[in-house]
């Protein structure tokens, strides 16, 4: 069991300093007994364990499976209550995922009920919306407030949009695989709807948000058409299936050789992250049946694809529409 748990300690490891003087420090002991330590000459006491643990950031529980076996444990992450709370959100999830640029075949698997994450954070007005959607729901003082998105998009902190943008950077350098259905815009378009209706956003602005939109359709449909994520093809892959049968849940699964692990929704912005081995294989299973009966728009013919985004551009088109008429209709 020590073996497993100092193996563990040095996959989480710095790489710029010896282990043995890095397990020295954390328990506070000299270079020879923290040495004896991972050579299991000595063993680890339930209280070093725990303090190693924490500092590693290792669940003991998961590690060994202590407990029921129908439980599981999960981290949640932290949840964003301001501008800052929202920068240090997406700095910390920038650090779940940018160890995967490193394994040649780690892949992402989105279930989207929403458009992704990943795809909503560019330079764009869209990025900013979001933004402005999120803290809205989370920060109570903005949700106290009656700013606008107009005057608040002129106060975004640089540092704030360059760490969405960092984050998004990851899905060009990632095997994807998407699921979408008909219905994954309609949450977008429907925020655009929202706060224009109550005033919140300009029909100026909205109008723009929603050109942006189509661009990331057209985006995706010409990365589903070369199955590349880039221009470089091959270089890694892009999938995306539409999924016609099973409700989509917004879960992203990442999968690479060696281990599995997904995050599920919990309010906005928080999602329960879950390593449990058993879970995570049936959470594949379940996603790889999704796509076994989806359409992969790749191959599926012309036709099929033209037609899918065709809907989606008519969905946001028809918005634009509405707001275009609530603008002439205001008089009344």
């Amino acid at each position: 069991m020590q073996e497993v748990f100092i193996s563990h300690l040095k996959a989480k490891s710095r790489d710029n300093t010896s282990f043995v003087d890095e397990i020295a420090s954390v328990l506070d002991i000299g270079y020879d007994a923290a040495y004896r330590r991972i050579n299991l000459k000595t063993s680890l006491s339930l209280e070093e364990s725990v303090k190693l643990a924490k500092h590693y950031k290792i669940s003991l529980n998961n590690l060994f499976e202590v407990g029921d076996p129908n439980t599981i444990l999960t981290q949640l992450s932290p949840r964003p209550s301001n501008e800052k709370g929202l920068e240090l959100w997406f700095k910390q999830s920038l650090q779940n995922v940018i160890p995967l640029t490193k394994i040649k075949d780690a892949e992402i698997i989105w279930s989207g009920k929403d458009i992704s994450l990943f795809r909503t954070l560019t330079d764009s007005h869209l990025t900013r919306y979001k933004m402005y959607v999120w803290l809205k729901d989370l920060d109570i003082e903005m949700a106290k407030s009656k700013i606008t998105f107009d005057q608040w998009v002129k106060t975004i902190p640089t540092s704030l949009l360059q760490s969405a943008f960092d984050l998004s950077d990851i899905y060009n350098h990632i095997n994807i695989t998407e699921l979408w259905n008909d219905n994954t815009v309609n949450g977008t378009l429907q925020q655009v709807l929202y706060y224009f209706e109550a005033g919140l956003v300009s029909k100026d602005m909205a109008l723009l948000i929603c050109d942006d939109i189509h661009d990331v359709i057209n985006h995706i449909e010409a990365q589903t058409i070369r199955q590349s994520i880039n221009e470089l093809q091959n270089e890694k892959f892009f999938r995306l299936f539409k999924c016609d049968l099973h409700t989509l849940t917004n879960t992203a699964m990442i999968v690479t050789p060696h281990q599995k692990v997904f995050f599920s929704p919990f309010t906005v912005l928080s999602y329960f992250k879950i390593e449990h081995k058993d879970t995570c294989d049936m959470m594949h299973e379940f996603l790889e049946k999704q796509m076994s009966i989806s359409k992969l728009l790749a191959t599926s013919g012309e036709r099929d694809r033209t037609i899918f985004f065709k809907t989606i551009h008519q969905k946001i088109s028809i918005v634009k529409e509405r707001i275009n008429m609530d603008d002439k209709m205001s008089f009344l």
